[in-house]
């Protein structure tokens, strides 16, 4: 079954608890009796993490496009564009991102429970941002208010100033970015200490990596744009210092 088919199925209300866990049970009512089923084993934390992870993407995405008063069409097609959804899903998971955009509740809950179901894995939150920035810039700016909200989601994903300077400058484009930045170093970085950082985040980032953390397709689109970003930042620093 595809990971589509067990949110819509509704196993992930049943297994995750939670903030994620209350919303799914929402949606599912009836359903519960059928998840006792077709949820994931009390063992396959991988598959409750990727089930998270969805589901996460969807609640902040629905929030995050909501999050300077408005959503525009172009938001509602960037989400789409963040997950492909079958068209036979597409109904359901339109639900999904309409509750999420009513519920009363702010989006620190969730974001703090994506934050500590991958507190051992940085780079999948980082991952998540990357698609909230997708939405965010999908009418063709970021305004003050997605970008605070973008931050205070860092913040609930445990991400200090110094990595959240890192995520905002990657996102705002390699050309208009500091290269610095983007990798995290200080100017006063040696070339040997620019070298490892580099080094560090393309192993933390590869889409390889993520691929093989179970991470859906569109994810995976997205890592190999960071690691061109990457690439980049390292690239500009290496010309302007002249090591090879």
């Amino acid at each position: 079954m595809s990971i589509w088919g067990k949110i819509l199925g509704g196993a992930a209300g049943f297994a995750l608890g939670g903030p994620l866990g209350a919303l799914m049970g929402g949606l599912a009512g009836h359903a519960v009796d059928r998840m006792r089923e077709s949820r994931p084993e009390a063992g396959d934390e991988d598959a409750t993490k990727r089930i998270a992870f969805t589901i996460g993407v969807i609640v902040l995405g629905a929030k995050m496009a909501k999050a300077d008063g408005q959503v525009t069409r172009d938001e509602v097609a960037a989400f789409k564009q963040v997950f492909r959804v079958p068209p036979e899903d597409a109904k359901n998971v339109g639900r999904l991102f309409n509750q999420a955009r009513r519920d009363a509740r702010g989006y620190e809950p969730y974001a703090r429970q994506l934050g500590a179901m991958f507190r051992q894995n940085p780079a999948i939150l980082e991952e998540l941002l990357t698609g909230l920035f997708h939405i965010a810039r999908a009418d063709g700016r970021v305004t003050d208010d997605e970008l605070a909200y973008l931050q205070a989601v860092a913040q609930c994903f445990g991400f200090d100033e110094a990595a959240w300077d890192r995520i905002r400058a990657a996102h705002l484009g390699p050309d208009a970015s500091d290269p610095y930045v983007v990798l995290g170093v200080s100017r006063d970085a040696s070339d040997a200490d620019i070298k490892a950082a580099y080094r560090k985040q393309v192993r933390e980032n590869h889409p390889d990596r993520l691929f093989a953390q179970g991470l859906p397709q569109e994810f995976i689109d997205l890592a190999n744009e960071k690691l061109a970003t990457l690439n980049g930042a390292y690239e500009r620093i290496r010309q302007q210092r002249g090591f090879s």
